[in-house]
């Protein structure tokens, strides 16, 4: 498989869990701020990198289902910044797809414009440097966040978060696809 193949098959999996809590939920996470999205990012990237380090987990789920957390909170954490969070659930499971595919979209073509200038240096990389990353994310997204959303040369909490995306797709390539 291409690495687009192998993107589209990652986002075909993580959308599978998007639309299933959909279906329980709804878009109830309309009315979380980014800042909020971003510390439940931080939970999830954080419990990687515990169960990375300890090679145990004590309530049996590994961390494939946290990476998938990361690229769907990530996408709705782009969602949020594009339309603003709302007091209410402002939308409908339909429109919320439809966002999520667009921002995913967006994350392919960045992920593919950035593919092309490292010449796919991420195949060589560890997982856990990808889960490392992410916590630099964080970090500095919530220094973002602290700072209003004003840097000075420093890309912003979208491309941040278009990041984490793309980091949680390559882990999820190398762990939840076969011959990767």
């Amino acid at each position: 498989m291409s690495t687009a193949e192998e993107f589209d098959a990652v986002i075909g999996l993580c959308k599978g869990v998007y639309v299933n809590k959909m279906q329980d939920y709804g878009p109830a996470w309309r009315i979380m701020r980014p800042e909020s999205i971003t510390d439940q990012l931080f939970i999830k990237a954080n419990r990687i990198r515990s169960l990375e380090v300890k090679k145990e987990s004590m309530v049996g789920e590994g961390i494939v289902p946290e990476f998938i957390a990361i690229v769907n909170y990530g996408i709705m954490g782009v969602i949020q910044l594009r339309k603003g969070c709302a007091e209410t659930i402002d939308m409908d499971q339909a429109e919320a797809l439809s966002l999520y595919e667009a921002c995913a979209d967006d994350a392919k073509r960045l992920m593919l414009a950035k593919n092309h200038d490292y010449d796919e240096a991420w195949r060589s990389m560890r997982v856990s440097s990808y889960t490392d990353l992410i916590l630099m994310k964080l970090n500095r997204t919530k220094q973002i966040e602290d700072h209003q959303g004003k840097t000075l040369v420093s890309e912003g909490i979208d491309a941040n978060y278009f990041d984490m995306v793309n980091y949680a797709v390559f882990a999820l390539i190398k762990l939840a696809l076969p011959n990767t």
